[in-house]
This record gives structure tokens, C-alpha cells and sequence, in this order.
């Protein structure tokens, strides 16, 4: 597990310029991640990459485990812009699963890089870039199951069920433990008893 470093929050930029700066080094550290595992990854050669100052990284990202659960965050605001919606003649347990199927494979395509990503998440849980994580993967989520505007106790209880199912699912592909094929099917199986609760 990545060490989490002490101290200082990292900075949030402001202006366009340090939008753009923080944004070459997500970039920068996602090139490299895809490559290499966290332990290996070298915060110099991500600011080399990205063409800042080390320390202009290191205000940003105070440890890699900042670093990467920044690309995760990247990641899941993708989703969350990609994401058109349900479809209607759908059943919102197909829906959900597919969707989380479709992501996982995305994933899988850079095993390296999502388990660094994985790790450095469940890390900064608890922190505001934790929580920013799981409030836009949940939003998509409840999106899903076309409860994003008004959505139930139930509904957040199941979402939250779902996610760490899938986590488990990707964390045992990764381990070798099951084949991807049968990970998604545990999947569908696990999305589709979850939601028994949820009216048809």
C-alpha cells in the first residue's frame, strides 16, 4: 500500500495556466502508471514529463498516493461527462451491470495503472478527494438506475453495495483469482440480487 504523506493539503489550482499544469501531470502520471507500478514511478520523472517543477508537482500531489488517486478522479469525471444515460427499455440491474462491465474492461486494458489507481483511492477515502471520487461515481451510478435526481435511502445504500461488489470484482481479476469473463458474470449475478428491493 502507498505511503500517504503529512502535512500540507494539496493545493487546488485557480486560474486557467494551473488548471492546464495540473492537468499535464494527471496526464504525465497516467502515460507512466499504465508502465510502471506506484512503487516504481519516480515524481521527478512525472514533472520532467509534464514539463513543471518538481515542486510545482509536489503543491499539487504531496505523495504519489495524491498523484494517482487524481488520476482516478480524472477517470471517473470522464465517465461522468461520457455517460448519455439509461435506456429506457432497459432493466436498470442490466443497465448498472453494463455500465460497470464497460468501465472494468476500460480498466483492465492498463492492469498496472488501475491497481496503483485502486490502492491509491481506498488510501484518501476519508479525504475530500476520496469523497469527490465517490460522490461523481455514485451520481453516474444513480444515473443508472434513473434515480440521480430524487434518490432514496435505498437507492444510496444499494449504490454503495454495488461499488465495493465491483471493486472486488476488478481486485480479483487483477489478483488472478478469476477470469475477467467470469468476474463480469459474477457481476451481473451479485447487480441483479442487489437490487431485488427496487421495484421493476
Amino acid at each position: 500500500m502507498p505511503r500517504i504523506a503529512e502535512g500540507r493539503p494539496p493545493a487546488a489550482p485557480v486560474s486557467l495556466e494551473q488548471r492546464a499544469r495540473r492537468d499535464r501531470i494527471v496526464r504525465a502520471a497516467t502515460t507512466i502508471g499504465a508502465r510502471l507500478p506506484i512503487d516504481r514511478v519516480q515524481m521527478h520523472d512525472v514533472a520532467k514529463a509534464s514539463g513543471v517543477a518538481i515542486a510545482t508537482l509536489y503543491r499539487y500531489f504531496p505523495s504519489k498516493t495524491h498523484l494517482f488517486a487524481a488520476v482516478m478522479a480524472d477517470q471517473v469525471a470522464r465517465l461522468d461527462a461520457e455517460y448519455v444515460g439509461p435506456s429506457l427499455d432497459r432493466d436498470p440491474a442490466d443497465e448498472l451491470s453494463e455500465l460497470l462491465i464497460r468501465v472494468g474492461r476500460r480498466m483492465l486494458e492498463h492492469p498496472v495503472l488501475t491497481t496503483s489507481i485502486m490502492q491509491s483511492n481506498n488510501a484518501l477515502t476519508a479525504t475530500p478527494l476520496g469523497r469527490e471520487v465517490a460522490g461523481v461515481s455514485h451520481g453516474v451510478m444513480l444515473r443508472a438506475l434513473r434515480a440521480a435526481h430524487d434518490p432514496e435511502p435505498i437507492h444510496l445504500r444499494l449504490v454503495r453495495l454495488v461499488e465495493q461488489n465491483w471493486y472486488g470484482v476488478l481486485i480479483s481479476i487483477l489478483n488472478g483469482h478469476t477470469t475477467q469473463e467470469e468476474g463480469e458474470e459474477d457481476l451481473r449475478l451479485a447487480v441483479r440480487l442487489l437490487l431485488t428491493p427496487l421495484p421493476r
